[in-house]
């Protein structure tokens, strides 16, 4: 019988020494993005509530005991804002964990602009885990906010994850989960107009990083990053924004957007254009 996972976290606690970060590097000026994506949208959106860290997909069937002992080989550590975690073709050494805040993976292309290609938020892994080719980072993962992380070495990690078969499945299934999300969005940037795209987004940043506030559902993103997340230019998601913002759907301010009528973006995002 599996045990049932416990709610006491106080086990956080104890890995708290120190863990010096990882080497910085800008890549052009540091610009904000989000978190984790999903394919579905559920009826009910939920709005950055604390998800319980037995509740994350990587502690999934494993008991508290042993959820306890991979937490306490692993060093707790908090990533500024801006600060990059690790860069495009730095080797795979560490595995790094989300607790809290969010980061971006991205990518340069040859004329200099920056690609967000995934969001990551608490619960996620940032990263490819050595399972790249050449054991080298694909993108450039950089804290959007302030980050709390669980860091393990990945000598500790593959040794954790032949001791407990479960964390290796886990592991598993969020890179499924990532490799499914950018699948989804390769189909709809090939096969839906922006408004259909954008909309889908929102619906995605409103379940990982979205808060409510003052009725609505704010997300901090600008309208250059969900420019870059949906493939096309800040200037036609300024224009589709502005659409919406004059039926009420959402209000686009400065580095933020606020949904204001979910329902109905939940339409747009069903309809195809």
């Amino acid at each position: 019988m599996t045990a049932q996972p416990s709610r006491d976290l106080s086990f956080l606690d104890r890995v708290s020494q120190p863990y010096p970060p990882p080497r910085v590097a800008r890549v052009g000026a540091p610009p904000l993005a989000f978190e984790r994506t999903h394919s579905s949208f559920p009826d009910r959106i939920i709005t950055q509530s604390p998800t319980p860290p037995e509740e994350w997909t990587i502690f999934t069937r494993i008991s508290p005991q042993d959820r306890q002992e991979i937490v306490r080989a692993a060093r707790k550590c908090e990533f500024r804002r801006c600060h990059t975690i690790h860069i495009e073709g730095d080797p795979v050494q560490q595995v790094v964990l989300l607790m809290s805040g969010c980061a971006k993976l991205t990518q340069i292309g040859q004329n200099g602009t920056e690609v967000i290609l995934r969001l990551c938020g608490p619960g996620e892994l940032v990263g490819t885990l050595g399972l790249a080719s050449r054991g080298v980072h694909c993108s450039t993962a950089q804290a959007i906010r302030p980050c709390g992380a669980l860091v393990w070495d990945m000598r500790t990690f593959d040794f954790l994850s032949q001791r407990f078969p479960e964390l290796r499945l886990n592991t598993a299934i969020i890179l499924c989960r990532q490799l499914k999300d950018i699948e989804d969005r390769f189909r709809e940037i090939s096969t839906e107009c922006v408004p259909s795209r954008l909309s889908r987004q929102i619906m995605r940043l409103m379940n990982q990083v979205g808060r409510r506030e003052n009725g609505a559902v704010q997300i901090d993103i600008s309208r250059e990053e969900l420019a870059q997340l949906i493939g096309t230019t800040m200037y036609t998601v300024s224009r589709v924004l502005a659409e919406w913002d004059k039926k009420g759907i959402v209000r686009a301010g400065r580095g933020a957007v606020s949904v204001r009528n979910v329902e109905e973006l939940k339409h747009l995002s069903e309809n195809m254009c």
